[in-house]
């Protein structure tokens, strides 16, 4: 019971209890008052009979006698009259039935008043003529006392409504402190740290409302120092402090990360020697103000294309990662990329097109970080020796399919669901346990096994993200996945249904109508988080008023703020794969279990991916993760 409600129930109880109080001595005095002046009254009507019926009774007239009691009986106050004569023995008997007009019978069967009797002896002179016996009707007494019971009912009827009205307004004005009090602190136990609540006069709930706000303001400063360290953490460990790029061991990282998940692209290693001339004739000042002006235009330009990942590698040289693109994007991007850099080499003073070199390599099949990174430079070597600005090894693998007819092909797997499912398990570290699972997409083209990272793609340039999502949720439910399988399963969501808000409107509706909302997680990139926050928080809200769950994919890989864990409130997140290939060493283990801790410090649970070996998995032990995910325990196919 809220304190509210006691408070209410006790001032309830006692203003019952004060009116019961008044109400009995009322009843009490009323009733004995009734009592006394009923007596009063029969005192009087007997002694005022009997004289008048002395000279009657003197003259032994027995019509005259019955005609004066007539007159005193009929006036309804007397339940009976008996007269008897002491000359002869005769009795007469007058009686009145106890009958009250507008009192209910009830009230009369109570018995509230004891019967009254006064008896006198009519004489005259020495002679005894008849004795006279009068019993009072309660009549009287009920009518009055059931009239003043019903006055006093109505009249504490309306002061007790205007009593609770007046104590309901009162104790919620009283209280509101207190109530504010509550919801802060149901917000401080999620994490969740607001403005701060104003202060009320009351002096106790002022003291308690700013020992509130301290405390708030200390733990909102906690994991604003948890954020800090982060970002303090990355720019000291992986960001180049010239250009404010990520640095060589971050872009092998997540070189590492890319090439373990199914997906497309290619990487560009750029080597611009006319920065060696810019310093030789102006200083290294002005070339590393130079190189800072050129990765912000950089970074502005080829966002324009395609989101990229840009790392100064070495003094003079850049790489460029760009993932989930086909060839044709990837090389709009390449384009885009040497008119940016030509621009910047015209302000500085230099040639266009000279002393600036790119070497294209474009992701084929299964290939390793070596492969990748030496197909990058022997591209960039060739670019070199054959003084060209760019060379791209020509990809001899043929393309399975145009874009029209990636188009046909996605469209009618998308209609007719035919896309097969594989999960992998997410264990917990603690016990030997799984917590959830993992669900991936494959796609059968005649006699061709498509992976996910191949088509992909494709759906998102094709802007198919969101008939794709549909059609995966309805046909794992269709086949009473969720019902059958007792953990969590994990659904990735594509770019274009976390901004689609008819999406958002189709999928409230599902979860609503779905007995096995709690066994269903979403996931959302963290890109999606950084690009779009706004729809990423009404997506997270239906899920979350739905009863399922939702999780941040690909923690930690952007370089920002971690605050909007605040505003979305995931059930948990997983670190992205380039942190499980960062090397081995304190400062990286520092960064792990900060963004550790920023997560656990607002109960959000952790989940390290890209785990392959048992020892890869001891250090981020170590770090206090509540789960792991990788190809030390492989996906599965799904059994429909």
């Amino acid at each position: 019971m809220t304190l509210f409600r006691q408070i209410y129930a006790l001032l309830f109880g006692l203003f019952l209890l004060t009116i019961a109080s008044v109400a009995y001595v009322q009843f009490s005095e009323t009733q004995g008052f009734l009592s006394k002046q009923m007596e009063s009254d029969l005192n009087n009507a007997s002694n005022s009979l009997g004289l008048m019926l002395t000279p009657v009774l003197e003259a032994a007239d027995d019509a005259g006698a019955e005609t004066l009691v007539n007159v005193i009986f009929e006036g309804g106050y007397y339940q009976q009259i008996k007269l008897t004569w002491l000359v002869g023995g005769k009795q007469q008997v007058w009686n009145n039935s106890v009958r009250v007009d507008n009192v209910p019978q009830w009230f009369i069967d109570l018995n509230l008043f004891k019967t009254i009797k006064k008896q006198t002896t009519i004489t005259s002179g020495w002679l005894q003529l008849a004795t006279l016996e009068i019993t009072a009707h309660p009549g009287f007494g009920y009518q009055e006392l059931w009239r003043i019971i019903t006055d006093i009912i109505i009249l504490f009827s309306i002061l007790f409504l205007i009593a609770i009205i007046c104590a309901r307004v009162g104790l919620s004005w009283i209280l509101k402190p207190l109530n504010t009090l509550s919801v802060h602190a149901k917000k401080i136990a999620e994490r969740q740290f607001g403005p701060d609540m104003p202060t009320p006069k009351t002096k106790e709930l002022k003291e308690l409302v700013n020992a509130f706000n301290s405390m708030s303001a200390q733990l909102k400063q906690v994991f604003n120092s948890l954020d800090e360290e982060v970002s303090a953490l990355r720019k000291k460990n992986l960001v180049d402090q010239v250009s404010g790029l990520p640095n060589r061991q971050y872009m092998v990282s997540r070189v590492n990360g890319w090439l373990s998940e199914p997906s497309t692209g290619a990487l560009y290693l750029v080597k611009m020697d006319w920065l060696e001339e810019v310093h030789s004739k102006y200083g290294f000042q002005v070339r590393d103000e130079t190189i800072r002006v050129l990765a912000e235009k950089l970074q502005h330009h080829q966002d324009e294309i395609s989101s990229s990942v840009i790392a100064r590698i070495a003094a003079y040289e850049f790489a460029f990662l760009v993932e989930d693109c086909e060839h044709e994007q990837l090389t709009k991007y390449l384009q885009s990329l040497i008119r940016t850099v030509n621009k910047e080499i015209s302000k500085s003073g230099c040639k266009p097109n000279e002393q600036f070199y790119i070497g294209v390599a474009e992701r084929l099949g299964q290939m390793t970080v070596s492969d990748m990174l030496a197909q990058a430079d022997n591209a960039l070597q060739q670019s070199i020796k054959d003084g060209k600005v760019f060379h791209w090894f020509e990809n001899t693998q043929k393309q399975l399919f145009t874009r029209e007819e990636w188009r046909s092909n996605l469209n009618h797997a998308i209609k007719n669901k035919k896309f097969q499912f594989r999960w992998q398990p997410i264990q917990l570290c603690a016990r030997d346990e799984i917590c959830q699972r993992e669900l991936y997409c494959q796609l059968q083209i005649g006699e061709t096994t498509l992976h996910a990272g191949q088509f992909m793609p494709y759906v998102e340039l094709l802007s198919l993200g969101t008939m794709l999502d549909r059609c995966l949720i309805e046909t794992v439910n269709e086949h009473r996945l969720f019902e059958r399988n007792y953990e969590r399963v994990a659904i990735n969501l594509t770019y274009q249904s976390i901004g689609d808000t008819d999406f958002h409107m189709w999928l409230k509706q599902f979860l609503r109508a779905n007995k096995f909302a709690d066994r269903i997680c979403f996931e959302i990139p963290e890109a999606s988080v950084y690009s779009d926050l706004e729809s990423c928080e009404n997506l997270c809200k239906v899920i979350r008023d739905s009863g399922a769950h939702f999780g941040i994919d690909h923690f930690g890989r952007q370089f920002g703020s971690m605050a909007y864990l605040q505003s979305l409130r995931p059930n948990y997140v997983k670190l992205d794969q380039s942190l499980a290939y960062i090397e081995d060493n304190q400062h990286n283990s520092e960064l792990c279990r900060a963004l550790v801790n920023v997560a656990k410090g607002l109960d959000i649970q952790v989940i390290v991916t890209g785990i392959q070996e048992a020892t890869q998995l001891t250090r981020f032990t170590d770090l206090r993760v509540d789960a792991y995910q990788g190809f030390i325990v492989p996906p599965v196919n799904v059994k429909l």
